[in-house]
């Protein structure tokens, strides 16, 4: 399966004004429209699901465009103005609380569609497994706090979805696109977007990983006695410096800690489930960031299946990327949405100030980013 992408932004606090979110409601709802009209409901799902687009959509409806609020806002506004009988796409979700209520979502507003009971259940499964992948198989020290699903009558989706690093004072986005999905947990990004790339994160969803997750899985399909057993052996610290030895001069061992808050039940639970891979295993309930991890480590430091500690991370919207870090910048990608977002604001049919600061707002965004 393919994630479009992600992106790391600095978290900016306030509120938006009520006027603007007024102006960006009467921007969307139009630009939203003619896109659909031009592209089709799967070409504006593939929009949304492309950062670089989000980010410049964000910008013309008049946020700044390297801010975390962009993806709430955003996402909130095209929530209120996204209409079955119009536009033929809902959204579900959202931030914080909102975001607990998007099974529900689902379920009403698919209904609105027309949406059938088997898809929406469906929609959920897809809903609440990208939330893990992204929460759990990938921890890079971004909680998820935001989720917005956006899907069709015919089952096509899309999810935007932010978590938060309370430390550094950062957020970062994940995008998901449903017509690229063939495996939910192997090297599921399509073009991952950042300015901050991490040292000994835990991404279990790459293809180095493979021998660890199979492991993983046989790992929980056995006695879970033994597996309890061998995660309380190398809880302390000592021991795990016997079990990574000469790592120790180059890695932070915290890396290699084995987490101490550890649901035991949920390794009677997995027992009893046997899941067949490790999409089943980890979509069970009450299996979280503690729990991956903790396989993840029996799996490399016992059984010698090496997990994968590299930060996906691979492009920055900043030029060569912030700290010296050396990303690519794809101004290909960008200077295309530009003028793809230039064209239907000019074609639209609008109040002639918001069409001017929308522009002028693109003008901008294209210094930024060096076209």
């Amino acid at each position: 399966m393919q994630k479009t992408g992600h992106v790391v932004l600095p978290l900016h606090s306030g509120h938006t004004p009520s006027w603007l979110v007024k102006r960006m409601k009467s921007l969307a709802n139009e630009l939203s429209s003619l896109i659909i009209e031009e592209r089709g409901r799967k070409g504006f799902l593939r929009n949304i699901s492309d950062p670089h687009w989000f980010q410049a959509f964000g910008c013309i409806l008049g946020f700044d465009w390297h801010s975390s609020g962009l993806t709430t806002v955003v996402t909130g506004v095209l929530k209120d103005v996204l209409r079955p009988e119009r536009h033929g796409i809902v959204v579900a979700g959202g931030k914080g609380m909102a975001s607990r209520n998007t099974k529900d979502e689902i379920i009403t507003k698919g209904l609105e569609l027309g949406v059938s009971t088997v898809r929406l259940k469906e929609l959920q499964y897809a809903s609440r497994i990208c939330a893990k992948v992204d929460n759990s198989a990938i921890q890079a020290g971004y909680p998820l706090y935001h989720h917005a699903f956006f899907f069709t009558e015919d089952g096509s989706w899309a999810i935007v979805q932010q978590g938060m690093n309370e430390k550094d004072g950062t957020a970062r986005r994940y995008h998901w696109l449903s017509e690229h999905v063939n495996d939910y947990v192997v090297e599921p990004h399509d073009a991952i977007v950042g300015d901050l790339k991490r040292e000994h994160v835990l991404n279990m969803t790459a293809t180095e990983a493979e021998e660890n997750r199979k492991t993983c899985v046989d790992l929980v399909r056995q006695d879970p006695n033994g597996l309890i057993s061998s995660i309380r052996a190398m809880s302390p610290r000592t021991t795990l410096e016997k079990w990574t030895g000469h790592l120790l001069q180059n890695v932070d061992i915290t890396a290699y800690e084995m987490p101490t808050d550890l649901n035991w039940k949920v390794f009677f639970d997995l027992y009893d489930i046997q899941p067949r891979s490790y999409e089943e295993l980890l979509a069970l309930r009450g299996v979280g960031p503690a729990t991956v991890r903790a396989l993840a480590l029996v799996s490399q430091l016992v059984y010698g299946k090496p997990a994968s500690w590299k930060d996906p991370v691979k492009f920055s919207f900043a030029h060569g990327g912030k700290d010296g870090v050396p990303f690519p910048v794809d101004r290909a990608t960008m200077e295309r949405t530009t003028e793809y977002l230039k064209g239907i604001v000019q074609g639209a049919e609008m109040e002639r100030s918001l069409k001017i600061d929308a522009l002028k707002r693109l003008c901008w965004l294209s210094r930024e980013w060096g076209l």
